[in-house]
């Protein structure tokens, strides 16, 4: 993957509530496993959950209780000097050319895939923990996206916790974590969350379905990446490899639901699936990125998940 460094970052696509700012925040990013410690009840991006799961959307979220607003004011000053100094150089502004590229995907593929009008949201930075929308959270629930308040919220520590717990490589995994995040703001657009708010878990679950449907749309984004423009109309992404696309699938298939379970030592059970196993998150992924239509991901609409 090779980002094009005249591209011009668009910060305000992002909202830095790391304080001073530049840098990402410290703090034990801890992966909550059922059973084990860190926090989740159902807000998590990429990983297990407490009650409603692994890898997204931060659907549920409201039920650790809390809500209202972010009580930490965002301040981009250094963002903004960083990126203007580089926009490729610093994983700050890699990650905000990540969302610009996602957000310039979605406004033009939404109205030709469904026939509404995308609204961009910004990412929020944040160390150690947030205060919500959908409640207070910590970086072990690892990115999420809450619909109450429509922000993703991101520690950008969690990277370092899916190389050193879950092996992942490559630099690719980050803006597919992005993408699936995003996901879930169009499904929120569309409507389509509510039909995985009945707090049910298994492997047909709706929560399975939205999560895979997540994926889906994330691959979809990836198969036109190399299409986006930054603020100055000039490409985001030099190029895409096929390396770079075997590193997300893989992580796709780190964070399943099955290769979670036995990794934290529960075997498998699933009746308490919430976001998919490896396989079939691997399946939905390669299915947008191979259609390139978001069209094709109607996890709702079929029996093959």
């Amino acid at each position: 993957m090779e980002l094009n460094e005249n591209a011009q970052v668009d910060t305000s696509q992002v909202e830095d509530m790391r304080g001073s700012g530049g840098g990402g925040g410290g703090g034990g990013l801890g992966i909550p496993i059922p059973g084990g410690g860190g926090r989740g009840g159902g807000l998590i991006g990429i990983i297990i959950a407490v009650v409603l799961a692994l890898a997204g959307g931060g659907f549920g979220l409201s039920q650790l209780g809390g809500g209202g607003g972010s009580d930490q004011p965002a301040d981009n000053s250094s963002l903004d000097a960083e990126c203007s100094a580089s926009a490729t150089k610093t994983e700050d502004c890699r990650n905000t050319l990540f969302i610009n590229s996602i957000q310039a995907y979605w406004k033009d593929a939404m109205p030709k895939a469904f026939g509404d009008q995308y609204q961009p949201v910004t990412t929020r930075f944040f160390s150690n923990s947030v205060n919500t929308g959908c409640g207070q959270a910590d970086s072990g629930v690892g990115p999420f996206y809450c619909p109450a308040d429509k922000h993703v919220y991101i520690d950008l520590t969690f990277y370092d916790t899916l190389k050193s717990e879950f092996g992942v490589t490559g630099e690719f995994p980050q803006p597919y974590v992005l993408a699936h995040e995003y996901g879930h703001h169009v499904q929120d657009l569309l409507g389509t969350e509510a039909k995985a708010q009945d707090g049910k878990t298994g492997a047909t679950s709706g929560s399975v379905r939205l999560e895979l449907q997540a994926d889906c749309f994330a691959g979809a984004w990836a198969n036109h990446a190399t299409e986006t423009k930054s603020k100055n109309d000039k490409a985001i992404f030099k190029s895409i490899s096929e390396q770079d696309i075997q590193d997300a699938v893989d992580t796709a298939g780190a964070i399943g639901d099955d290769a979670i379970q036995q990794k934290s030592g529960r075997g498998n059970d699933p009746s308490s699936y919430t976001h998919g196993t490896a396989a079939q998150r691997q399946k939905w992924f390669e299915q947008g990125y191979n259609s390139g239509d978001p069209k094709t991901c109607d996890t709702f609409g079929t029996n093959q998940l």
